[in-house]
């Protein structure tokens, strides 16, 4: 027994000696780490050499999701999802400026996605890049259509000889479960206030109706002129020789013998054709070697913005400024994270905004297609309150600002949109599905007693009685009348005047500004002077993003993930063989259906079930 208890206590010891050791590498790795975050937060900037941008996933007003889990994904080497808008525009006006930077490389490869006023906004920044006197050139291996527009902003296109260029236009298609939902004895009530308000659409029918047919053509023919325009312009093309390209397309494929990168240079959509080394070593000829790293002389995007920021902590005034608030995503109840607009969680930027001093007005920037009603009235009371408060408010209506995006726009002094958002659809739905037909052919039944005529008479798993169901309908009714009421207060009309263009109606920028439901066309920089002027301030204004602070713990990982990510990477643990499939042909065309589950997961969670949201994603 004491040699058993010995033996024991021996053991004990020597894994609490292992303890205390495994305690101090995790120390000293937290330490190296933090010494790491530090060290590299201010790189070091060639003297002359290139601004490259990589833009990684879809290209977004706000990143969707807590900064933290963001920068520890990022940390452990997977290529981000999103690539944030106004990190590209803030780098690329930086570095017009900056005698460091004397190019820009745009790299595409990567770049999912991006709306048409998200693609102006950077056309935007590289113009005052270029006539800074100063040289682009964009690459690709190839270039989808987001990806050619911010390309054809170059000075100079290069595509891989064994690249495409490839431009389908603009299209709207949506999966319709009528006759699923009838083979799975799924009853779906759906109530709503527009004729145009299509969102019932898919589980009611087997295809587009004729109203949302007329309105999508309008809308996507509008888009596309935006684009043969814009691109047009860049490359000093004819907007019909886009739309020769496009149509063509087969023809001149057949034509060259199936030589794809050969038909886009002889369409005079790029300059020429390069490899990756070829392209490399025209870098080293613009900007010069890079001898330590066997490349030409470079900053990242990443190491870029960590060099503005420093400078810009150093310089940063007091003093009155125009207010930024974001609301980005979909307008949900309560407080919700970064990428959506939450109830609470707007309101309180909104009132901070309300609240300092040194904010004499408001730009608030919109890139959402609705959700909540209650969210949305809770948004717009609080913008009545920041008027009522003496600061300007000017709305700035990014890709989309439709629906609740419209609702939380329409009390400001001035909306300023893109020709190509996507706007309008000022109606309301509410939905509730019943399972009770699918259960009993799986021979489950329900049944009980109530206390009221109302006891169990909005459960899933019972029919949803007629009743009920005109409650839904007076409420949808009752919530697009004070839809209607507050649009036509913010843009001093008549309620009559605002339901004939409104009933669920899309519309975009161009033909809203026609109708009235915009004052101007122009920019998130537009809608900043314009709210300046509004308060009267004085040149040199500073303009201050209001957005929750980040925690100590939460900056520190996003200035130490750029080294982590690099150890890891040097020891072999990048992209996850999931990882690297998600990024397979295959992902892109499973993308509507997520998209659309995810949707519906969301709205779900809105206990109103009354939703001003505008179901007109454009691919």
């Amino acid at each position: 027994m004491r040699y058993l208890l010995g033996f024991f206590r021996n053991l004990w010891r020597g894994l609490d000696v292992v303890r205390r050791v495994l305690h101090l590498l995790l120390l000293l790795g937290l330490l190296a780490l933090l010494v790491a975050a530090l060290r590299g937060s201010i790189p070091r900037l060639p003297e002359r050499g290139a601004l490259v941008v990589h833009p990684s996933g879809d290209i977004v007003e706000q990143l969707a999701g807590a900064p933290f889990e963001r920068a520890l994904s990022e940390a452990q080497g997977e290529r981000a999802p999103q690539t944030l808008l106004w990190d590209l525009t803030r780098a690329i006006r930086g570095a017009a400026g900056d005698a460091r930077i004397q190019a820009l490389l745009i790299e595409t490869d990567d770049l999912s996605g991006a709306g048409l006023p998200a693609l102006e906004e950077l056309a935007r920044a590289i113009g005052e890049f270029r006539a800074a006197g100063k040289k682009v050139v964009a690459h690709g291996s190839y270039f989808l259509q987001s990806q050619y527009y911010l390309a054809a902003q170059a000075d100079e296109i290069y595509l891989d000889p064994f690249g495409f260029v490839l431009l389908p236009g603009f299209d709207r298609y949506r999966m319709y479960f009528k006759d699923a939902i009838a083979r799975l004895s799924v009853d779906v009530h759906l109530v709503r206030a527009g004729k145009f308000k299509s969102a019932n659409e898919p589980f009611v029918r087997n295809d587009m109706s004729a109203e949302e047919r007329q309105e999508s053509a309008a809308y996507l023919q509008s888009l596309w002129l935006g684009y043969r325009t814009g691109v047009g312009a860049a490359r000093h093309l004819d907007p019909g020789a886009i739309d020769a390209y496009a149509n063509g397309y087969p023809a001149a494929v057949r034509q060259a013998g199936g030589d794809l990168a050969g038909v886009a240079k002889s369409a005079g959509l790029v300059t020429a054709l390069l490899t990756g080394a070829q392209l490399e070593q025209h870098m080293v000829e613009l900007v010069g070697a890079d001898t330590d790293r066997h490349g030409f002389q470079s900053v990242a995007l990443e190491d870029y913005l960590r060099v503005l920021r420093t400078e810009e902590r150093l310089h940063r005034g007091h003093g009155s400024a125009v207010g930024v608030i974001m609301a980005s995503g979909e307008i949900l109840d309560g407080e919700q994270p970064s990428g959506t607009v939450g109830g609470d969680s707007t309101t309180a930027l909104l009132r901070q905004a309300r609240e300092d001093a040194d904010i004499k007005a408001v730009v608030l920037r919109i890139d959402s297609p609705g959700g909540s009603v209650f969210a949305s009235e809770q948004i717009y009371r609080e913008v009545q309150l920041l008027r009522a408060a003496g600061k300007p408010v000017v709305a700035s209506m990014g890709d989309l600002a439709a629906s609740g995006g419209y609702y939380i726009a329409a009390p400001a002094d001035e909306i300023v949109a893109s020709a190509n958002t996507i706007t309008g659809s000022i109606g309301v739905f509410a939905t509730i599905p019943t399972f009770d037909r699918a259960l009993a052919k799986l021979g489950v039944q329900v049944d009980g007693v109530g206390t009221t005529a109302l006891s169990g008479t909005l459960r899933l798993d019972r029919p949803l009685k007629p009743e009920i169901e005109a409650i839904l309908q007076a409420s949808v009714d009752h919530s697009y009348s004070e839809f209607l009421q507050r649009v036509a207060s913010g843009r001093r009309k008549t309620p009559a005047a605002i339901d004939a263009i409104a009933q669920g109606r899309v519309w975009a920028g161009r033909d809203a500004l026609r109708l009235g439901l915009v004052d101007r066309l122009g920019g998130y920089d537009d809608a900043v002077h314009a709210a300046a002027k509004r308060a009267r301030l004085a040149a040199g204004y500073d303009v201050r993003i209001i957005e929750p602070q980040l925690s100590f713990s939460e900056q520190l990982l996003l200035n130490a993930r750029s080294a982590y990510s690099m150890v890891l990477h040097a020891a072999g643990l990048g992209e996850s063989p999931l990882e690297a499939g998600l990024r397979s042909p295959l992902a892109p065309q499973l993308r509507p259906l997520q998209r659309e589950v995810l949707r519906w997961q969301r709205l779900a969670a809105v206990p109103q079930h009354a939703l001003a949201y505008c179901f007109c994603t454009v691919d």
